[in-house]
């Protein structure tokens, strides 16, 4: 029998844990801080059903949001065992009910090899549909349409009701009429999408009850992982299976960041609306931050309204203060922050690899790798394109798709293109026409090309062979995927292909041989379902297509990690800077139009504050660079929640920055309850860019004359030819010694211009 504190597998419990883990039967909701162990319940837990209590593994269905996070607990429950728990159903929503369609696709219309669709596969299908009901595509970008039929089907809003309400929105009607369309376009394809993944199962249940009386049955326990990101589809899934009760939700309200692809914090409360008596297990302690980064933290997210509650702590006590800079620029910002870390980790307190910059958008990502490839410093960008969206690797899986499932016409789209073969938009379309007349496949229809009349000779022939090296392929029969590929890949001659393309191309190239090592390497860990009939292609196709961004991230370079806060989530490290914190920018102004937007923000800023275990530094700019224009900042309003008693302020040497003192937020306040005077906003509300409060002349705001000698950051020293405005609109004419910089007018509020004797 497995024990908590056995040696070598899990530390031992503490008694908040050990409730979570030693509750067996009945409802239970675990409210799991960041950094408070609850993948160490969920794995004890997991281990103990089995081992202490005798549950057979294939009566558990454990739900993670990542299939990387499914990989490593079944590991670890292996390890608790000292047995692989076989027939454990783990992994993400995506991949479990894919799964569970494989079984009982033909009850839905589809047969069991149907494709899951991407969302480049999936946007592609809305653009014909949109051309095939005459809408424009410029007028309508298919983009924004496809945004409005996902967030129906995540809210499980129907084609009918999608434009209810909102009779003057031509979009939304598009995007409707499209939606009609979408259903029987997949189901003619053998596809589903993602949120088809969702939505099937329910529709199996709600047509089928006897399906749904059997994996009730067979489904002794449920436990979900990170609950708080459930939208209404997943929610209802799991309140259908665990209609027993013996289901297990952990997830932290708190850390509820995905609204905007339709996640329902609200679900949390619901859970114990649904499951009454549900047992609620508070997990408090914190095992990865400093007090100090957890009073940050804690001080943030304690004004959000609407809370379960819960107060994080730890045994970590004391910890560096939190260093919060005020910058020039995102440019000076940058720099100050790559010079900050170089000097860290020359110290020897910490290496580049355990350090990591986060923003709110990508678009922030630009003056930071600027500023780290001007200095030198090792850094790796997480959030470029995934391997398995390169263009190469999406290529050859549209072949396998198309050999798996010959109904595919997405995949025939694609495939069919690579490489050319003669094949220009006319002939496809007409290719298109005859097969909506003959309602079949456009493989199919392409193997019969010459009863097409309307396209040339030459252009039945490419149509022809190409179906021909197909059919090849699907009578190599059941090759592993490697082998397929490698076939593939020789019959196209697709080397040649991507060299002729130069070094770009002998990249790509690369890109091949690592997509065939991969799938040579999955086929010697992979174990095939055989139960359903399923294929090896059909499971290395399904678990391409359902991996996640974080899934995806490759590379282990020791250099410094920037990412978004939303792709940071469930990662840590012990130096974080957060950087760009305006209002504005963080929280995004569009979010304040509402109480819901605003508090999503603020859970935003809660966990990437729980990123750091060691040292938090917190940044920003008064002016950046957006939208082409160099836009006044404020601090945001976050930073004043965070206890004072904790903070290091710091500001860039620019003259014109005020010597701030301890007194920033005191002055951020003071400037609003001035503006609140005269534009009616009071206090902190929300305020609108218009509401800056601008800044009294001081001793400390620069005076320049004619003739003066002038330094500044980026073009070196120069001379002042002449001034011209007052206060904030002052500019100066630089004249400077670079004679590629020569003269130039500068603003000298966002300017940072030094008197050269200052700067020497």
């Amino acid at each position: 029998m497995i024990e908590a504190s056995e040696p070598g597998l899990e530390p031992a419990l503490n008694p908040a844990q050990r409730e979570a883990v030693d509750h067996v039967r009945g409802p239970l909701l675990v409210l799991a801080g960041a950094g408070s162990g609850k993948t160490r319940v969920l794995t004890m837990r997991i281990a103990a059903l089995i081992d202490r209590h005798g549950v057979p593994p294939d009566r558990i269905f454990a739900v993670t949001f990542t299939n990387k996070a499914a990989g490593e607990m079944k590991q670890r429950i292996g390890q608790l065992l000292n047995r692989d728990p076989s027939g454990l159903w783990i992994g993400t929503f995506h991949s479990l009910s894919a799964r569970l369609l494989r079984r009982e696709a033909p009850l839905l219309g589809f047969n069991r090899q149907f494709t899951i669709y991407d969302e480049d596969d999936r946007l592609s299908l809305i653009r014909r549909l949109m051309e095939q009901h005459n809408h424009s595509v410029k007028q309508f970008p298919p983009k924004a349409v496809q945004a409005l039929i996902s967030a129906a089907k995540n809210r499980m809003v129907p084609p009918s009701q999608l434009s209810s309400g909102l009779p003057f929105d031509r979009l939304t009607e598009v995007a409707s009429e499209v939606y009609s369309a979408l259903g029987p376009a997949l189901k003619a394809a053998n596809a589903m999408d993602f949120d088809d993944l969702l939505l099937h199962p329910l529709t199996l249940f709600r047509e089928h009850p006897d399906r749904l009386r059997a994996y009730q049955s067979r489904f002794n326990f449920i436990l979900v992982d990170e609950f708080q990101d459930t939208n209404r589809a997943q929610y209802d899934l799991i309140r259908l299976l665990g209609s027993h009760g013996n289901v297990a939700a952990v997830g932290d309200d708190d850390q509820s960041i995905y609204g905007w692809r339709g996640a329902d914090v609200r679900n949390m409360q619901e859970f114990l609306k649904d499951f009454p008596g549900a047992k609620l297990v508070r997990l408090e302690e914190n095992y990865r931050s400093t007090q100090v980064v957890l009073d940050a933290a804690n001080g943030v997210i304690s004004e959000n309204s609407g809370r379960i509650g819960k107060t994080l702590t730890t045994r970590r006590r004391g910890g560096e203060s939190v260093t919060l800079l005020a910058a020039a620029d995102e440019r000076d910002e940058a720099e100050w922050v790559v010079r900050e870390l170089q000097k860290r980790s020359a110290a020897g307190d910490w290496q580049f690899r355990e350090m990591a910059v986060l923003y709110r958008t990508n678009s922030q990502s630009r003056a930071m790798e600027e500023a780290f490839r001007r200095a030198g410093v090792p850094y790796r960008l997480v959030g470029a394109v995934s391997f398995y969206e390169r263009r190469e690797v999406k290529d050859l899986l549209a072949y396998l798709r198309l050999v798996s499932n010959p109904a595919d016409d997405e995949a025939f789209l694609r495939a069919v293109g690579v490489p050319r073969r003669g094949l220009g938009e006319s002939s496809l379309a007409t290719l298109g026409r005859a097969a909506t007349q003959w309602s079949k496949p456009l493989l199919e229809t392409a193997r019969i090309a010459d009863r097409v009349p309307e396209l040339r000779p030459n252009v039945r022939v490419a149509f022809s062979n190409f179906a021909e090296l197909i059919d090849a392929a699907i009578r190599k029969g059941e090759r592993p995927p490697a082998d397929l590929l490698e076939h593939i890949i020789r019959s196209i001659d697709y080397e040649t292909l991507l060299q002729a393309e130069g070094p770009e191309g002998a990249d790509r190239w690369e890109n091949v041989r690592e997509l065939v090592a991969s799938a040579t390497n999955w086929s010697e860990v992979v174990v095939v379902d055989s139960e359903n009939g399923e294929t090896a292609l059909e499971r290395f196709l399904a678990e391409t297509a359902l991996l996640s961004a974080v899934d995806r991230e490759e590379g282990q370079e020791k250099g410094v990690t920037l990412m978004t806060l939303h792709t940071a989530k469930g990662l840590e490290w012990p130096v974080v800077v957060m950087s760009g914190l305006e209002h504005g920018l963080f929280p995004l102004a569009r979010a304040e139009e509402q109480p819901s937007g605003l508090e999503e923000e603020r859970r935003l800023c809660y966990v990437g504050l729980t990123r750091a275990k060691d040292k938090l530094y917190l940044t920003w700019a008064r002016a950046r660079r957006r939208g082409g224009e160099l836009r006044p900042g404020i601090m945001s309003r976050f930073l004043k929640a965070i206890p004072p008693a904790i903070v290091d302020e710091r500001r860039t040497t620019s003259l014109w920055a005020p010597s701030w003192g301890g007194g920033t937020r005191e002055r951020w306040n003071e400037g609003l309850r001035e503006r609140g005077k005269t534009t009616g906003y009071s206090g902190d509300p929300a305020f609108p860019p218009s509401a800056v409060p601008t800044d009294e002349p001081s001793q400390d705001t620069p005076r320049f004359v004619k003739g003066e000698r002038v330094r500044h950051r980026r073009f070196g020293g120069g001379t002042i030819q002449g001034l011209i405005g007052t206060g904030r609109d002052l500019k100066v004419s630089v004249a400077f010694d670079d004679v590629e910089v020569g003269v130039k007018q500068l603003l000298v509020a966002y300017a940072g211009l030094e008197r050269e004797w200052e700067s020497a």
